[in-house]
């Protein structure tokens, strides 16, 4: 059963309890939140529309669509993100949706034609903070800083090129630190994007809740004088 929901109004989103209806879980590592992705799908797109999530992971954005009468087409370019967001996807609505997974370069999306999709939500890792695989060729996630950014050019032109005109693009993205320092990796990220063509339509501040090791970073950021990130942020750009 899905839990009591309301649309966000406001650029500062909050989920405490995080979402566990339909085949929701927090299994898969870095996965976001499903309120995050419904209330992106219910304002930005309408029933029947094609959505796109290029870094499916643990598939709530792909769930969203099924229970929200959306069609979706998702990549990952892990095979077992993809197996698993399959087996989440296993369960009966009221809706008949077409909902394809398969995998996919998220930097290459040679599948999907220019101007065919209607939104695109999706999640993709933050450089190499957490590594999904250990040895796919093209894995995002085992990519330093700089190199990260080179390939989420790539991944910010290819979003552009599918995306039909006037539609929107909704990336969840957050910053990293090194050596006591913040690299601001979400605005260095919303800027590729602005660069491939987009307008950034909202900057939104999604607050975190729950993070490993948080007594354990507690103690560091006092001890070594650093705040603890506890934000992330989902730019909506528009085509």
């Amino acid at each position: 059963m899905e839990e009591k929901f309301e649309l966000e109004t406001n650029t500062v989103w909050s989920f405490p309890n995080r979402g566990k209806w339909a085949t929701h879980d927090a299994k898969y590592r870095g996965n976001f939140s499903p309120y995050v992705a419904k209330n992106i799908i219910l304002r930005y797109s309408k029933p029947n529309d094609i959505v796109l999530d290029q870094f499916v992971g643990g598939g709530t954005t792909l769930i969203e669509c099924k229970l929200n009468n959306r069609n979706a087409i998702g990549f990952d370019i892990n095979i077992k993100a993809v197996e698993i967001t399959k087996d989440k996807l296993n369960f009966e609505t009221k809706y008949q949706k077409d909902i394809k997974v398969n995998i996919g370069d998220a930097c290459n999306l040679q599948d999907i034609e220019d101007n065919s999709i209607d939104l695109i939500c999706t999640h993709p890792p933050y450089a190499d903070i957490i590594k999904y695989s250990e040895d796919i060729e093209g894995d995002l996630s085992h990519l330093k800083y700089k190199d990260f950014l080179v390939a989420i050019k790539n991944v910010a032109s290819e979003c552009f090129r599918v995306l039909k005109k006037d539609k929107f693009c909704a990336i969840v993205m957050g910053d990293t630190r090194k050596n006591g320092m913040v690299q601001p990796l979400g605005f260095e990220v919303m800027q590729r994007f602005i660069n491939a063509g987009f307008k950034l339509k909202e900057i939104i501040i999604k607050e975190q809740h729950n993070c490993k090791a948080t007594g354990f970073w507690k103690t560091n950021s006092q001890k070594y004088n650093f705040l603890l990130l506890a934000h992330e942020y989902i730019f909506i750009f528009k085509k």
